[in-house]
């Protein structure tokens, strides 16, 4: 992984394409999931100590800076290391994690990049605080193998047929949410959800039915149906099982 992001992608490219994407919707999105973390824990940001694994080129780390959080992040890539600390995030080398406690550790789009899932979660829950949680979000796969029995390398990512999941090089893993559920009760580690009412109040971004729709329906699809590979985890024993 080191050599794809460091050598094989051009990081100076990567950087520029990057930003090409960046939105205000992009970065809604960062700012609402930082504020529902917040309200959860109902505790003054600066309280609170946020930790972004695989930060990339830390945007998410930096929103929740700009909250008032404690930010910390870990990469492979010294360029997007180097791009984090310009920005103030605080980089903690991998092999110290264990050395800190967090209340949060958000990997986003992580999981399916890394060849041992199940060590490296045992791995980041010693870093949690009693109480703190982790999340883990990776694409849904749940129909990869009709999508393999079409085999359209062409489709557009995150139409139905895309293959992104299971890019070659870059994603190593792909995950059905009961892979992910496995791999937690594995580490001693269950399911928490952020209550529902959390979730609308600090969802941004209302402009069009469209969106509206979207933000109605999304926590129910994540929570109460349960169809998304996104979920929040805590040590046995603390949590408040979904």
């Amino acid at each position: 992984m080191e050599r794809l992001y460091e050598h094989w992608i051009d990081p100076v490219k990567a950087l520029h394409q990057n930003k090409a994407y960046d939105s205000l919707a992009h970065y809604s999105c960062y700012a609402q999931e930082i504020m529902q973390i917040i309200s959860f824990f109902n505790a003054a940001p600066s309280s609170l100590k946020l930790f972004d694994f695989g930060m990339g080129w830390g945007k998410w780390a930096l929103m929740a800076k700009a909250f008032g959080c404690e930010s910390y992040g870990t990469e492979l890539s010294e360029k997007r290391i180097e791009h984090a600390r310009a920005n103030g995030i605080r980089v903690i080398p991998s092999n110290e994690i264990s050395d800190y406690r967090f209340d949060f550790i958000n990997t986003e789009q992580v999981f399916e990049h890394i060849p041992e899932p199940l060590k490296t979660l045992r791995i980041l829950k010693t870093a949690l605080k009693n109480g703190g949680i982790l999340k883990i979000s990776v694409p849904t796969v749940n129909d990869i193998d009709r999508r393999l029995k079409i085999m359209d390398w062409k489709a557009v990512k995150g139409s139905i047929n895309s293959l992104n999941p299971v890019a070659p090089l870059e994603h190593i893993n792909c995950f059905r949410r009961s892979s992910l559920l496995k791999m937690a009760s594995e580490a001693q580690m269950e399911e928490v959800c952020l209550p529902l009412a959390n979730q609308y109040a600090y969802t941004t971004d209302w402009r069009g039915l469209k969106k509206i729709a979207k933000n109605v329906l999304l926590p129910i699809y994540r929570n109460v149906l349960k169809k998304q590979n996104y979920i929040f985890l805590r040590n046995i024993n603390q949590a408040n099982k979904c």
